[in-house]
């Protein structure tokens, strides 16, 4: 008789039990994991930081350079501006500067009509993108922050747009130094404005990044200006450093400006044409005769003093030629009739 062995039986109880050593394996090693978890020592979570000065925070003088308090701010840097001259109220708490970063309140556009809002958002989200479109979210959210923040505050004007274009209308008297440098005839990317838009709308809406706290000035890396260590530092971002008054103009108290809409029209200001100075003659000539007649003297003719600065060669410029045809022996018109009454009005 021949026996037959059957294989596939003791194949099946192996891959059974192999399965089975790799799960209590498995098991045996969460186990262990979590025992190791519950066994380490507990950290502590760093405290949170707070506001600092700035001259403590500063890397290397090497890598600055100097900017006159009298000069126009340089490129990554808002420019100065006096402090209010109204006294500092009697009550005030001056033991609430103590270097802590207080948010500031959230902005509200409750006082602006359709048209505020469409020009404080244009001129917002101007100061974003040529001020920080190289920045991420925090370092954009920041300076739209420092924008909205001077126009609570009595030092500054009271609209977005006059914050944003302030001192425009002086070659040196920029407060941010896009709006004097030209970069606004580089036209923007979609890309990057599209989200300049966003975040102007939402600080705009309310928004408040707390980070920055009460700041009102920032500079880059790459600028010291002169004021920077008459401030209090409140947060580095990105590229740019922000500061904020020290004393009460600095505290949470002093920023109590109220909107009211007005907006201005999105742009800087128009230039202001230097006055007219009246020759010293002529003032002289005015004092002497008391008992001048006051029609003024008619003016020399202009034809006077032009014909003699024009060159001879062109004296007779415009001056019909001898022998040319009169304006009968000129050939018909070319113009097709339905177009001869073409520009006459209609009847």
């Amino acid at each position: 008789m021949i026996t037959r062995f059957s294989l596939s039986r003791p194949l099946g109880e192996l891959a059974l039990v192999a399965v089975l050593a790799l799960i209590c394996l498995g098991m045996s090693a969460h186990a262990g994991l979590r025992a190791i978890a519950a066994n380490a020592p507990v950290v502590d979570a760093a405290p949170a930081r707070t506001g600092f000065e700035a001259e403590d925070h500063f890397p290397g003088a090497a890598y600055f350079y100097a900017v006159d308090d009298d000069a126009a701010p340089a490129a990554g840097a808002t420019g100065t501006t006096a402090l209010p001259t109204m006294t500092v109220p009697a009550n005030a708490r001056f033991d609430v500067d103590d270097g802590t970063v207080h948010a500031a309140r959230a902005f509200s556009m409750a006082a602006a009509s359709a048209t505020d809002r469409g020009r404080a958002l244009q001129c917002l989200a101007s100061a974003v993108y040529y001020e920080a479109a190289s920045e991420s979210d925090d370092g954009q959210r920041a300076v739209a922050q420092v924008v909205l923040n001077r126009v609570m505050h009595p030092a500054f004007p009271d609209t977005v747009c006059g914050v944003v274009y302030q001192g425009s209308e002086r070659a040196s008297g920029c407060q941010f130094s896009f709006a004097c440098d030209g970069a606004t005839a580089r036209p923007p990317m979609r890309a990057a404005w599209d989200k300049a838009l966003r975040i102007a709308g939402a600080a705009l809406d309310g928004y408040v990044f707390a980070p920055v706290g009460l700041a009102t000035h920032y500079h880059t890396y790459a600028v010291t200006p002169a004021w920077n260590r008459q401030l209090v530092m409140t947060d580095a971002i990105g590229a740019h450093l922000f500061h904020r008054w020290a004393g009460y103009w600095g505290t949470f108290a002093a920023f109590d400006q109220v909107y009211r809409g007005g907006e201005p029209l999105p742009g800087p200001h128009p230039r202001a044409a230097p006055d007219a100075v009246a020759a010293p003659a002529t003032l002289a000539a005015a004092a002497s005769d008391a008992t001048a007649s006051p029609v003024a003297p008619a003016p020399a003719k202009a034809a006077s003093i032009t014909t003699a600065m024009i060159q001879p060669a062109y004296a007779d410029s415009g001056a019909i030629k001898a022998g040319a045809p009169s304006a009968d022996a000129l050939p018909e018109s070319t113009v097709l009739d339905k177009w001869k009454d073409s520009g006459k009005p209609l009847r």
